[in-house]
């Protein structure tokens, strides 16, 4: 490895730490709580090492909220209506003590204060659950009536209603069990009888081997 590869992993590594330190801080104190020293406090850096990498605390905000779903890979393939029940059930497993998904899950009700309507939070996720829904229309497994767009809202809606819920009544660690009644309610008003025969509604999915 020669000398500017050991740079930009070192220049990787750095940003890594200055994120995690900051999705620690937002899931603790929110947006309005952190700030700039608390965080570089929590990573060990300089405020210049921040700055270098984030030019703010509201950018360090935009790239959490941003990389959410790249968080939420789950460990099981598969596709269509599937696909968006492992990813909410993943996203509910996960939330538990992933900071990251801590921290979106804290900046979801400040968004107002770092991103525009186009880039939040709700906004993403709509597009993940509505592209996972119209792959299932296609194959048949959402039926032809249904329209997908506003179903990825309600999804996204009660997911974000779920985990709020959850975490002033058990701490989140019935999220999953939540989710998964939700996708109970929903999925035979959307789903094909054929569908709803190889669905899997299990909460053990969302969870890493």
């Amino acid at each position: 490895m020669g000398k500017r590869e050991i740079k930009q992993e070192r220049a990787a590594r750095t940003r890594a730490v200055i994120a995690r330190a900051a999705a620690e801080v937002f899931a603790e104190f929110g947006f309005s709580g952190a700030s700039v020293t608390k965080i570089t406090q929590r990573a060990g850096m300089t405020l210049g090492a921040m700055y270098f990498h984030f030019e703010s605390k509201e950018a360090l905000a935009r790239e959490i909220v941003r990389d959410q779903p790249v968080r939420v890979a789950p460990p099981h393939q598969s596709q269509g209506l599937q696909h968006a029940i492992d990813i909410t059930l993943t996203w509910a497993h996960r939330l538990l003590d992933d900071p990251f998904l801590l921290a979106g899950a804290r900046l979801v009700m400040e968004q107002d204060s770092f991103v525009g309507p186009a880039e939040n939070s709700h906004q993403q996720w709509t597009v993940v659950m509505a592209e996972d829904l119209a792959v299932g229309k296609r194959e048949r497994e959402v039926r032809a009536n249904v329209d997908v767009l506003p179903v990825a809202r309600l999804v996204v809606n009660a997911c974000t209603g779920a985990q709020m819920h959850a975490h002033l009544e058990s701490g989140r660690e019935d999220l999953p069990e939540r989710v998964r009644e939700m996708w109970n309610v929903l999925l035979p008003t959307i789903a094909t009888p054929s569908a709803m025969k190889r669905l899997v509604l299990d909460v053990s999915r969302g969870r890493s081997e």
